[in-house]
């Protein structure tokens, strides 16, 4: 079942998307020893992620980090996800550098890489983060993507609707398996999609953001406006 939480001024929401993420983190490692997160790139988590550093409960020699998707640039190019991840959070925090997974896809051979991936992802993530584009991709998993109806493989290269469009992504499968699963998203450009997503039918290959229906919903007013019902939580 989706569960919604909008709020209403965009440090409620960074607060909101953050506690819950330490929340979860910590319980993951409470009940199983250890965390595996994937986490989402983009602007929209950036925030998040700052502000996570700053939760002192969580054990980080006991999280694993993964990422659901990655641009086929080197790990210091300004459009990297890991970049990103790593100067708003990783950086911040006293995480092991073995227990961070990055998706190496600047390598030639993205098949390679992909597939070394998929063998490092654990059977289950406990927490997946993911974003959404206005046009309903989330991940590296865009409208019309044969990546959309894999079934067997975990991580495949995928070929995006804007530069860099080369990429490694996480497959259904990935999404699907995961034990909690959030999507934030802001902006009223989102709006339309939002709603498409949540209240509309399921059609994941024109809104692939649907795999994740069943997840938490981070979102602030502009991106909730278009929903015709609103489950709200604190």
């Amino acid at each position: 079942m989706t569960e919604l939480i909008v709020a209403s001024e965009p440090a409620e929401l960074v607060r909101q998307a953050a506690d819950w993420l330490a929340l979860e983190v910590t319980r993951a490692i409470t009940e199983r020893g250890s965390c595996a997160v994937g986490l989402a790139g983009g602007r929209t988590p950036q925030p998040v992620y700052q502000a996570l550093a700053g939760e002192s409960s969580i054990d980080w020699e006991r999280v694993d980090v993964f990422f659901s998707d990655e641009r086929a640039v080197p790990p210091d190019h300004p459009d990297s996800n890991y970049l990103m991840v790593r100067v708003a959070l990783l950086s911040r925090v006293p995480i092991p550098a073995r227990r961070v997974h990055r998706m190496e896809a600047e390598r030639p051979d993205r098949e390679a890489a992909a597939r070394e991936y998929e063998r490092a992802l654990p059977p289950q993530l406990d927490i997946l983060l993911l974003g959404m584009g206005p046009d309903g991709h989330t991940a590296s998993l865009f409208p019309g993507s044969a990546a959309l109806d894999e079934r067997h493989r975990l991580v495949v290269p995928v070929v995006g609707a804007k530069p860099p469009a080369e990429r490694l992504t996480i497959t259904p499968p990935v999404i699907e398996a995961a034990r909690q699963v959030a999507v934030i998203a802001t902006g009223e450009d989102k709006a339309a999609m939002v709603a498409r997503a949540i209240e509309g039918a399921l059609a994941p290959q024109a809104v692939p953001v649907q795999v994740a229906r069943r997840g938490r919903w981070f979102l602030d007013t502009a991106a909730a406006a278009r929903l015709t019902a609103r489950r709200v939580g604190r």
